[in-house]
């Protein structure tokens, strides 16, 4: 079932080298959809080491949902647009537009993801005359952080792993909605000197401040740290990333617990370390932004690693 994946990954190669064969990972399909406008794969991969790849897709948008913790090592960088030191972290959600050489790094590990190899058509045809790749649309396809996107990637992953009574139509019709989302998102980003966004250096202090152990800051201090109005903050913040910077924090909550989900530290201390008021809050912003309890994503991941580790 991975030989079709497997081809559509056929553009990497290991040590930032094209290549036909050379493969990034040990790849297990665990379940896998065909439709007109995308092709679908909840897949698990083996990283076995550290890996440097290089990756472009001409025909699609390759977007994809990390259902496990992303390994926060994994970098990227456009080869033809960025300089060779510049790589941007990649987020639980990535979205590599068509056409774009990127080189990709990571230390090795596992994870679990939903892949979607988006047809480009499907999602150009929803943006504007006139639309340009600019750098921050660019920058912003390596971490969605659209809660609309994201509600909609966890429901094609139930879709294609339970599959009910007319599945595919359902996830035809999600597909479409998707391209739909993908491409507001993207026209809703433009560069700071045009629309106030903000300046880098804001965006990188928040960066920063989020991925510091402990609470999870609140608006008012990401304001004062980027000497802005909590009003300034959020506006800046949505025309520079296409999504609110309370959904980027929510998802950066939400991807911190599925860390410490890993380890056997209680649920209401997780609870406590992200920032809910309580254990079954946080159940439920987990279920709703994964699909799943807490509980049942640390068996899950509890049997992924078993089913991974080494024979003794």
């Amino acid at each position: 079932m991975a030989s079709e994946l497997l081809k559509r990954l056929g553009e990497i190669g290991k040590r930032g080298q094209p290549s036909d064969t050379a493969r990034p990972a040990k790849v297990m399909i665990e379940a896998e959809l065909k439709l007109p406008n995308a092709q679908l794969w909840v897949a698990r991969f083996n990283h076995q080491g550290p890996n440097e790849y290089l990756f472009c897709r001409r025909k699609f948008y390759w977007v994809d949902l990390c259902l496990t913790p992303r390994r926060p090592d994994s970098r990227a960088r456009y080869l033809d647009h960025w300089g060779p030191h510049r790589f941007g972290s990649m987020g639980a959600i990535i979205a590599f537009p068509p056409g774009f050489k990127l080189h990709l790094k990571n230390e090795g590990g596992q994870h679990i993801s939903l892949i979607c190899a988006l047809a480009a058509d499907a999602v150009d045809r929803w943006l504007p005359d006139g639309f340009d790749w600019t750098d921050r649309r660019l920058e912003a396809c390596l971490n969605i952080a659209s809660s609309e996107i994201r509600t909609l990637l966890v429901r094609l992953s139930q879709e294609v792993l339970h599959p009910g009574v007319a599945g595919k139509e359902i996830c035809d019709a999600l597909v479409l909605i998707l391209s739909v989302e993908i491409a507001r998102t993207l026209t809703a980003m433009e560069e700071p000197a045009r629309l106030g966004g903000l300046a880098a250096w804001r965006m990188r202090v928040i960066e920063k401040r989020l991925a510091e152990p402990g609470e999870i800051p609140t608006l008012a201090e990401l304001a004062a740290r980027c000497d802005l109005s909590v009003r300034q903050l959020t506006r800046g913040f949505r025309t520079s990333r296409g999504c609110s910077i309370g959904d980027y924090i929510a998802q950066h909550r939400i991807e911190v617990a599925k860390r410490r989900l890993a380890t056997d530290e209680s649920l209401k201390s997780i609870a406590n370390a992200t920032g809910f008021s309580s254990q079954s809050t946080f159940t439920y912003a987990f279920r709703r932004a994964t699909g799943v309890t807490p509980l049942v994503f640390r068996q899950r991941m509890l049997r992924g690693i078993k089913q991974n580790a080494p024979a003794a």
